[in-house]
C-alpha cells in the first residue's frame, strides 16, 4: 500500500527518519516494521508562532518497496552526427539549453570563456590571498556561471514560464539531493553544486556534444542573404571565439543561443556598437548585510535558544516601498559567507554563498534598492549608447567602492545602526568576507537615492523583526550584480532576436531570467524554439 499524507509535526519528528516512522505508526496504527520507506514530497517550516512546526506531505510505502529512485529521469541519446547549435555560456541557461538540444536531437557546442568548475577554485582562492581577480575565471565567469559558487538556491516564482519540476529532477539525476524536490526553498549548496555541474558536462560529452573552456566569443558571424534562400532579415550562422591557451580565433558554425550571464559587459558593448538591438534595463543596487547567524535564528524562531538541534539556519525575506522604489532582501544566505564577485580590475562587488549544511557563524543577504533607467543620469562612458547607461552606472559604483576600499579587494563596510544614523563606525565586527573590511561612511559616498532608501527600509525592517536593526550587523559594499543591466531584444513568439534570425538571447544575461531555475527554464525554451524555427526554415 502506498499512501500520501499531510501532517504538521515538531522539528525533531521531521528531522529524524526513525522519529517520523514512529509518528506515522502511532497515528495511523501501522506496524513500524511494515513501513518500508517514507518519502517527503513537500516540506516547509512554520515559524509564525512561539512553537515552530514543520509542514510535511509524505508518501508512505507500507509492505511495499519504492519502484523508482525518487526522481523522474530524462533520457539523453547520441547526437554526435547531428546538426550543431552553438551555446555561448556554460551557466544554468547554457547548460540546460545544451541538455534540451540533446533531447531534441541536436548537437550542442558549448563555448565557455572561463575555466571548468574545479579549476575555477584556485582562481577564486587567489582573490583573497593576493587581492587579484582573473578577468576570465572568477565568481561570475566559468563553468556553472555565477550560481556555481553562490549558494545554489533553486527557489523561483517564474513557474508559468516552463517546467520547473523538470529542472529540479534533472539536477537530482546529476547528483543533487532529493531534498530539492520537497523543500519549499530548495538549495544544493556551494560545496555540492560543482559536482552536479561536472556531471551535466559529462552527459553533454557522452552524448556527442562539445564543451570548450577558455573560449571567449568575440563576434557573431552574420549572413545578409538569410536562411534557405529566402530574402529575410540578416541571419546569425555562427560565432568567432578566442580560444586559449594559444589565443587562436576560431569559427563555430550554427544557430546561436546566447547565454552569457549578467556580467558579460564586453558582449553588451559589442552588441551595442555593432547596431544589434538591446535596451537599458532596471537593476537593484545596495549592500550585503551580514548578521551573526545565531541572532537571525533567535529572531526568526522567537526563542533565545535559536535553531536548536533540529531546525536549519533561519531565513528571512523583507520587502517594502520607499519613495516609489522597492527596497528588499535578495539572495539570502543563512549560515553562509560574503564573497568577492568582481570580474575585473578596479572593482569591488560582493555576493553571498552557503555550503550545503549552512553551518557558518554568519547569515547574509543582499539588501538592495530598485533602480530604473530613468533614475540614472548618463555617465560619460555611456554617452555614445543609451542602452549601456545602467551598465555604466554599475561600473562607476564598483570603481568608487574599490577606491573606498583602499584600491584593493578590501571592502568598505559600516555597522548597520551606524549607517541608519549616519555615523562612522570606529570598529567593525568579525566577518566572513575573506579579503577583509575597512570602515567607511557608506551613508555619505553611496548615491543618495540608494543610501537614503536603504536607511528608511532598515528602520521598517527593524520594526517588523525586533533585534534585526543592530550594530552587531555589518553592511558590506557594494552589491550591484543582481541582474543584467541590459535586455537583448527578442521576439516573444520565437525567442529570436528581433532583427537577427538564428540568434536566441537566453537567460539572465539577456535580461529574461533571475536565478538558477528561471535561467535553466529559459535555456530549455530557447533550445526548443531554436530546434523548431531552424528546422522550419531548413537551416540545418
Amino acid at each position: 500500500m502506498v499512501s500520501e499524507l499531510q501532517m504538521r509535526v515538531l522539528p525533531q519528528t521531521a528531522a529524524v527518519d526513525d522519529n517520523l516512522r514512529r509518528h506515522l505508526a502511532d497515528t495511523k496504527g501501522w506496524n513500524l516494521r511494515d513501513i518500508k520507506a517514507v518519502r517527503i514530497l513537500r516540506r516547509s517550516i512554520d515559524a509564525r508562532q512561539r512553537t515552530v512546526y514543520v509542514n510535511l506531505t509524505v508518501r508512505v510505502f507500507v509492505n511495499e518497496e519504492p519502484a523508482d529512485e525518487g526522481y523522474v529521469p530524462t533520457h539523453y541519446g547520441d547526437v554526435s552526427d547531428k546538426p550543431a547549435v552553438i551555446v555561448v555560456g556554460a551557466g544554468p541557461g547554457g547548460l540546460f539549453a545544451a541538455l534540451r538540444l540533446i533531447e531534441l536531437g541536436l548537437r550542442p557546442v558549448v563555448l565557455e570563456r572561463g575555466k571548468n568548475v574545479h579549476d575555477r577554485k584556485r582562481d577564486l582562492a587567489m582573490i583573497a590571498r593576493t587581492q587579484t581577480v582573473d578577468g576570465e575565471s572568477n565568481y561570475c565567469f566559468g563553468e556553472g556561471g555565477a550560481g556555481a559558487y553562490s549558494d545554489g538556491k533553486l527557489y523561483t516564482r517564474s513557474k508559468k514560464r516552463g517546467n520547473t519540476d523538470k529542472i529540479l529532477n534533472v539536477l537530482c539525476q546529476h547528483g543533487a539531493s532529493l531534498s530539492i524536490l520537497s523543500d519549499a526553498h530548495p538549495h544544493i549548496g556551494t560545496d555540492r553544486l560543482p559536482q552536479v555541474i561536472e556531471n551535466i558536462r559529462n552527459t553533454i560529452l557522452r552524448c556527442g556534444g562539445e564543451v570548450h573552456f577558455q573560449a571567449k566569443m568575440t563576434g557573431l558571424i552574420i549572413e545578409e542573404k538569410g536562411w534557405g534562400g529566402y530574402k529575410s532579415p540578416s541571419s546569425v550562422i555562427g560565432v568567432t571565439a578566442e580560444v586559449q591557451p594559444s589565443s587562436t580565433i576560431k569559427e563555430f558554425r550554427g544557430p546561436v543561443i546566447l547565454a552569457t550571464g549578467h556580467s558579460a559587459r564586453d558582449v553588451y558593448s559589442y552588441l551595442a556598437y555593432a547596431g544589434i538591438e538591446l535596451e537599458a534595463k532596471g537593476i537593484a543596487v545596495g549592500v550585503r548585510l551580514e548578521h551573526p547567524s545565531a541572532l537571525i535564528d533567535q529572531i526568526q524562531y522567537h526563542t533565545p535558544h535559536g535553531r536548536g538541534r533540529f531546525l536549519p539556519a533561519a531565513e528571512y525575506s523583507f520587502v517594502t516601498q520607499v519613495e516609489g522604489r522597492g527596497v528588499y532582501s535578495f539572495c539570502m544566505c543563512p549560515g553562509g559567507f560574503v564573497i568577492p564577485a568582481a570580474t575585473g580590475p578596479e572593482q569591488i562587488v560582493v555576493n553571498g554563498m552557503s555550503p550545503a549544511n549552512r553551518g557558518t557563524a554568519w547569515s547574509n543577504s543582499g539588501m538592495v534598492v530598485e533602480i530604473h533607467p530613468d533614475d540614472i543620469d548618463p555617465l560619460p562612458s555611456a554617452a555614445n549608447h543609451p542602452a549601456l547607461k545602467v551598465m555604466a552606472f554599475q561600473e562607476h559604483l564598483e570603481r568608487l567602492c574599490w577606491q573606498q576600499g583602499n584600491f584593493r579587494q578590501t571592502a568598505p563596510a559600516q555597522r548597520m545602526a551606524d549607517f541608519v544614523n549616519s555615523r562612522l563606525s570606529y570598529d567593525l565586527p568579525r566577518s566572513s568576507y575573506a579579503p577583509g573590511l575597512i570602515s567607511s561612511p557608506l551613508h555619505f559616498w553611496m548615491p543618495s537615492f540608494v543610501a537614503s532608501r536603504l536607511q528608511q527600509g532598515f528602520r521598517m525592517f527593524g520594526r517588523k523583526a525586533h533585534g534585526f536593526l543592530t550594530n552587531e550587523a555589518v553592511l558590506i559594499a557594494v552589491e550591484t550584480r543582481t541582474s543584467s543591466p541590459v535586455r537583448i531584444l527578442r521576439d516573444a513568439a520565437t525567442l529570436q532576436h528581433v532583427s537577427l534570425r538564428g540568434l536566441f538571447p537566453c537567460g539572465e544575461g539577456a535580461g529574461y531570467a533571475g536565478g538558477i531555475v528561471s535561467a535553466a527554464v529559459d535555456g530549455e525554451r530557447c533550445a526548443e524554439m531554436c530546434a523548431e524555427v531552424c528546422r522550419d526554415v531548413h537551416f540545418f
